[in-house]
């Protein structure tokens, strides 16, 4: 394996093998108004929704996490299989591996064999900064037919990219990047944290650009720093290391993302909620909160590392608490969500 390969696989051992979540999970400082008398029938709960004109059964997506190198192609089909079950969306890691070296498309490229409503392109943000508009441009279109994607996620990963050994930390140009390839791609553009959140200021700026949604990323759930602290263990950097774990917890906490997201935006745009999601009521909480749609990362990557029959587990347990959250706080329909009460500490 090359660098890049060595650096991915190391990524996924480690989230399953180490802590590597934020130190604080801030779903647990959101709680639903528990309605003594729903109303409603359990087994008449509608899960459905649209993302960008697509139907999806349930408002859940599998978030971006792995490809590029030989054992990803297996986690991404487990995924795959999960999601087309399921119908729900589904994105793949960062695609520059395949890009660099196209013997590797098929780590990514699996997912084309399943019957997935939404498939997540995705590149991160200092690549298009470094690779300049004209190579982004032709990358992008490569990438959207690598997975026969339906939108292209641009990763704003700079908290990782800030600690990481080889990280890139180019940021200069992005904004503009992501204007151009939102106005150029025939499909949404999706500007997704990974982790540390985005605030109102951020939001508003993406506002006045033509992307098709926000997924605010938030500080919760899996710390990139605390995966770089535990890569730079690896290969005894002790200055990684000890940058890597100061900022284990940087970040906008997730709840308060979607709302800053939501005011910045008047709500106009969607808003896909992810970090530090665990189940069906943190799904539940996100998208009374706001969001559109909430992605799984965590939860599903050890699972996806062993067979497809445990992933499919773990996603029924996560509809199922869904559709019973919905059931107590009396709301038959998706769309109507947002009328839940939610007290909010943070």
């Amino acid at each position: 394996m090359n660098k890049t390969e060595i650096r991915k696989d190391d990524h996924v051992k480690i989230s399953v093998e180490e802590n590597v979540s934020a130190d604080y999970n801030f779903w647990d400082d959101a709680r639903l108004i528990h309605n003594a008398l729903p109303e409603i029938n359990k087994d008449e709960i509608d899960l459905s929704t649209k993302l960008f004109d697509k139907k999806l059964d349930a408002p859940l997506i599998i978030s971006s996490m792995t490809g590029g190198y030989k054992k990803a192609k297996q986690i991404n089909e487990n995924l795959a299989i999960a999601a087309e079950k399921y119908q729900i969306g589904m994105g793949v890691g960062s695609q520059r591996a395949a890009i660099e070296n196209p013997r590797l498309i098929d780590t990514y490229g699996i997912i084309k064999d399943y019957d997935i409503p939404i498939r997540f392109a995705n590149i991160g943000a200092s690549q298009i900064v470094l690779w300049g508009y004209k190579k982004t441009i032709e990358n992008a279109h490569k990438m959207i037919d690598m997975i026969d994607a339906n939108a292209f996620i641009v990763c704003l990963n700079f908290l990782q990219e800030a600690v990481q050994p080889e990280g890139e930390a180019h940021a200069k140009g992005c904004l503009d990047a992501i204007e151009k390839l939102a106005e150029d791609l025939s499909i949404p553009v999706v500007v997704k944290e990974s982790g540390a959140g985005i605030s109102f200021d951020v939001a508003e700026r993406l506002s006045k650009t033509k992307i098709g949604a926000i997924d605010v990323g938030g500080l919760g759930g899996t710390s990139f720093s605390a995966i770089e602290h535990y890569r730079a263990k690896l290969i005894d950097d002790k200055l990684h290391a000890k940058g890597a774990k100061t900022f284990w917890n940087w970040g906008i906490p997730t709840p308060k993302s979607i709302i800053e997201v939501g005011e910045a935006t008047k709500w106009k745009i969607p808003i896909i909620a992810t970090g530090g999601i665990r189940n069906g009521l943190d799904a539940a909480k996100a998208i009374a909160l706001g969001a559109d749609c909430v992605g799984i990362a965590r939860a599903l990557i050890e699972p996806a590392t062993k067979n497809k029959n445990d992933v499919l587990f773990e996603v029924d347990v996560i509809l199922k608490e869904l559709r019973a959250a919905m059931f107590l706080t009396g709301i038959d329909n998706v769309s109507n969500m947002s009328k839940i009460g939610v007290e909010l500490w943070i």
